[in-house]
């Protein structure tokens, strides 16, 4: 039986799903190797090493995302964007975890056009440079914040606690010192991460709206 050519591509496939299953700290050369049932040593003909293996899965992760077309408006590419990079993002939560500790950084010519197409949506949407930029910042901490917080209590079991942490506040807010949270806690305690993403994402475009109203 004649062995698959082993490349690049397949290496970061293989890791990346190492990952997405058991975790990143289950990553290290010796068990990507027996994944693609190959010699350890045969992966360093494709990754020089451990730290662009991590970037390697990273920027795999961003080329995922697929661009927009150039003919919609900017608002609809942007909106498409982040919402692209949100479902990418929360498919992979090591990933997100990995960036957050930088520990990685997606470094690809692919990587790069997923970033150029968002920061060119702004520009487009009349959007100077510097406000283009720090638009571009507040997209990217929105969507990956989201991510990073959806990801929560997927590292792991959570240390064990004599009292549910929902049960704790429910016992201890009260409407004489915490007015305001007694008023929202049922509120809080409703989680819908998409939904809540959604309407961050709402806010933000509006507010780019108003910047570029006065570029």
């Amino acid at each position: 039986m004649v062995r698959e050519t082993l490349t690049r591509e397949k290496v970061l496939e293989a890791a990346l799903r190492l990952v997405d299953e058991h975790g990143m700290s289950a990553l290290s050369m010796r068990k990507l190797a027996a994944e693609l049932g190959v010699e350890a040593m045969s992966l360093y003909n494709h990754v020089k090493n451990k730290g662009d293996l991590l970037d390697g899965i990273t920027a795999h992760v961003f080329e995922s995302v697929p661009l927009p077309d150039e003919g919609w408006g900017w608002e609809t590419r942007v909106r498409h964007l982040t919402d692209g990079l949100y479902t990418v993002f929360t498919r992979h939560p090591a990933v997100v975890r990995t960036l957050a500790a930088e520990e990685a950084n997606p470094r690809s010519p692919g990587a790069l056009r997923m970033m150029d197409a968002l920061v060119g949506a702004l520009l487009d949407g009349g959007l100077d440079e510097a406000a283009a930029a720090r638009g571009y910042r507040s997209l990217m901490g929105l969507t990956f914040g989201a991510a990073l917080a959806d990801s929560v209590g997927l590292a792991g079991t959570p240390a064990e606690r004599e009292e549910p942490v929902d049960d704790w506040f429910a016992r201890m807010v009260n409407p004489r010192e915490h007015p305001n949270l007694v008023r929202v806690l049922p509120a809080l305690a409703s989680v819908d991460c998409v939904q809540d993403f959604q309407e961050q994402l709402n806010l933000l475009l509006a507010g780019l709206r108003v910047s570029a109203a006065r570029s």
